[in-house]
C-alpha cells in the first residue's frame, strides 16, 4: 500500500512546498515554481510508469536548470540584437526552438531534455514579454524565471530524497541473471537448428532487453557515484550480451549450409535444460575443459567464441552484484571489450522534429502578431512546450493527445477552483494548501498509472490558475488564458498530424547497411574482429 501512495505523497509535498516558498519570499509569479515541481516530479513518473527510480528525478531537475539557463541567455541575446524588429525577434526564437529540438533528437534520450527546454524557454520569455509590453525588463524577467524554476526543482528533489526513493540496483541484478539464462536458451535453439521464427523472436527479445539493461546502467549512475565500478562492468556487459547473440545466430546460419558444423558432443551438452545462473556456471566449466581437451580445430569457432563471451559475462556478473574492486582478470576483460560508438542513424527523424517545431511556432507567432489575438501568448506557450518535448518521445502523437485531453479537463476543473474554491481560501494558507493538495494527490495516483490526459490536466490546471502574488480573480483573463492553452494544444496536435514522420523506413535501411558492413568486415583473419559482435555497431 505504501509503495502505491509514495509517489502521490511525494508529488503533493513538492507542489505545496514550492507554493509555500513562493508566497513566503513574495515571488511575483509562484506559479512557475509550482509548475516546475509538478513537471519535474510528474513528468519523470509518467515516463517511468510509476514511482521513478532514485536519481532519475534529480538528473531531470539538473537538466532543467541547465536548459533554463541556456534558454534565458539565448532569449536575452536575441532580444538585444533585434529589439526594434518584433517579427524578426519571434522568428529567431522559433528558429532557435527548432534547432534545439533537432539537436536534442541526435543525442542521448536522457540528456535531450535540457536542449528541448532551452529551445522553448527562450520562446516563452520573448512571448511573455511581448504580450505584456515590457521588453525593456527582459533581464529582470529572465532572472526571476530562473529563480522560480530552481525553487521548484529543489522542492521536487527534496521530496524525492525525503520519501525513500527506490534503488534500481535490485532490478539490474535480476535483469543480468535472466538475460544470461535466456542467452543460453537461444544458443540451445541455434545449436539444435530449431524453428527460424522462434529463433528470430528469441534474439529480437534479447536485443530489446539488452538495450533496456543499458538504460538501467544510466539510471544507476544517476542514483549515486557509489556504483561507478558496477557501471563500468555493465558497459562491457552490454557488448558481451550482443556478442553472445551474434555468435549464436551465426551458429544457426552456418548450419543452413553445413549441417555437420556442430559436432555431436556439443549437441549433447546443449540439450540439457538450465534453470538459473548456477546451472550455466557448471556447464561453462565443463565446456571449457572439453574445448581445451579437444583443441581449437575440433571446436566450431562460433561456439568457442560464445563460451568465451559467456565466461567473461559470468565474471562481470559477480562483480556487478557485489560492486567490489575490479580485479586484474576483470580489468583485462574490460579492456578487451571496447564499446563501439556510432553516430545517430536518426538524422532524418531529427530534421523532421526540428521542422515541426519551427513551423508550428513560426505560424503561430505570425498569426498572433497579425491578428492581435489576446489568447495568442497562451497558445504560443503550449505550442512551444508540446512540440519541443513531445518530439523526443517514442510516440509524439500520443503525448500531444495527452495534453489535448488534459486541457479539456483542465478548463472546467480550473474554472471550479478559480471561481469557487480559491476565492474562499484567500484568508488562510492552510486552506489553499489543502485545496491544491487534494488535486495534486489524486493527480499523482493517476499519473503513475499512465492514465492518458492526467499529466496535461494537472499541468494545465496549475497554469491557468495564475498563482500570482497578490492573487487577483479576473474571470475574463482566466477564460482568455484557458482558451489560448486549449487552442495551442490542438494546433500542436494538428502540426504533428500534417507533417508526418516518414523516416522510420530510412532509419531501418541505415541500420541494416551498418549491420551488413560490420558483418562483412568481420570476415577476416583478424581475431579481434572475429570475436566481436555486429549488433552494437548499428546504433
Amino acid at each position: 500500500m505504501w509503495y502505491q501512495l509514495r509517489f502521490p505523497i511525494k508529488l503533493t509535498f513538492a507542489i505545496l512546498l514550492a507554493l509555500l516558498i513562493g508566497f513566503h519570499f513574495n515571488l511575483e509569479t509562484p506559479r512557475w515554481a509550482v509548475m516546475t515541481a509538478c513537471i519535474v516530479a510528474g513528468g519523470t513518473a509518467f515516463a517511468a510508469g510509476g514511482d521513478p527510480f532514485s536519481g532519475a528525478l534529480r538528473h531531470r531537475g539538473m537538466l532543467r536548470i541547465i536548459g533554463t539557463f541556456i534558454g534565458c541567455l539565448a532569449a536575452l541575446t536575441i532580444m538585444i540584437a533585434t529589439i526594434r524588429a518584433p517579427v524578426v525577434m519571434l522568428l529567431l526564437c522559433c528558429l532557435w526552438a527548432g534547432f534545439c529540438v533537432w539537436l536534442s533528437s541526435l543525442i542521448k534520450v536522457e540528456n535531450s531534455y535540457a536542449l528541448g527546454l532551452a529551445g522553448y524557454t527562450a520562446l516563452i520569455i520573448v512571448v511573455s514579454l511581448n504580450a505584456n509590453g515590457s521588453v525593456l525588463v527582459a533581464p529582470q524577467f529572465a532572472v526571476e524565471r530562473c529563480s522560480e524554476i530552481i525553487i521548484g526543482i529543489v522542492c521536487a528533489i527534496l521530496a524525492d530524497m525525503l520519501f525513500s526513493p527506490r534503488s534500481i540496483k535490485q532490478d539490474v541484478d535480476r535483469a543480468i541473471d535472466g538475460l544470461l539464462v535466456d542467452q543460453y536458451k537461444l544458443m540451445q535453439l541455434c545449436v539444435a537448428h530449431g524453428d527460424k521464427e522462434e529463433i528470430d523472436k528469441a534474439w529480437t527479445d534479447l536485443v530489446r532487453r539488452t538495450t533496456a539493461l543499458n538504460g538501467m546502467r544510466t539510471h544507476l549512475m544517476m542514483e549515486s557515484g557509489h556504483w561507478q565500478r558496477a557501471e563500468r562492468r555493465l558497459r562491457a556487459l552490454n557488448t558481451l550480451s550482443l556478442t553472445l547473440i551474434t555468435q549464436a545466430c551465426e551458429t544457426f546460419l552456418i548450419q543452413n549450409t553445413r549441417q555437420e558444423y556442430v559436432p555431436p558432443q556439443f549437441h549433447l551438452f546443449f540439450e540439457k535444460p538450465v534453470e538459473n545462473v548456477a546451472d550455466i556456471h557448471k556447464r561453462m566449466k565443463i565446456m571449457r575443459r572439453v574445448i581445451t581437451a579437444s583443441g581449437s580445430k575440433n571446436t566450431p569457432v562460433t561456439i568457442g567464441n560464445w563460451v568465451g563471451a559467456a565466461s567473461r559475462y559470468l565474471l562481470l556478473l559477480k562483480g556487478i552484484k557485489t560492486n567490489s574492486s575490479i580485479s586484474r582478470m576483470e580489468e583485462e576483460v574490460l579492456d578487451g571489450a571496447p564499446v563501439v560508438k556510432m553516430r545517430s542513424a536518426e538524422t532524418r527523424h531529427a530534421l523532421i522534429n526540428g521542422v515541426r517545431t519551427f513551423v508550428a511556432t513560426a505560424v503561430g507567432s505570425l498569426f498572433w502578431l497579425w491578428s492581435g489575438w489576446t489568447s495568442g501568448s497562451g497558445a504560443m506557450v503550449m505550442l512551444a512546450v508540446i512540440t519541443a518535448l513531445a518530439m523526443r518521445m517514442p510516440n509524439p502523437l500520443m503525448m500531444a493527445k495527452d495534453f489535448l485531453y488534459g486541457m479539456m479537463v483542465a478548463v472546467p476543473l480550473g474554472a471550479f477552483y478559480y471561481m469557487v474554491l480559491m476565492p474562499a481560501t484567500q484568508q488562510s494558507m492552510l486552506l489553499l494548501c489543502l485545496c491544491l493538495g487534494v488535486m495534486a494527490f489524486i493527480g499523482g495516483i493517476l499519473i503513475q498509472r499512465r492514465q492518458i490526459g492526467t499529466l496535461g490536466a494537472l499541468v494545465g490546471t496549475i497554469n491557468i490558475l495564475t498563482l500570482d502574488n497578490p492573487m487577483t480573480f479576473n474571470v475574463s483573463a482566466f477564460l482568455d488564458n484557458a482558451l489560448g492553452q486549449a487552442i495551442g494544444c490542438f494546433l500542436a496536435l494538428l502540426v504533428i498530424l500534417l507533417i508526418r514522420d516518414t523516416s522510420k523506413a530510412r532509419t531501418g535501411r541505415t541500420l541494416l547497411n551498418r549491420f551488413m558492413y560490420s558483418a562483412v568486415a568481420a570476415m577476416t583473419t583478424n581475431q579481434a574482429r572475429r570475436h566481436g559482435n555486429h549488433l552494437d555497431r548499428k546504433s
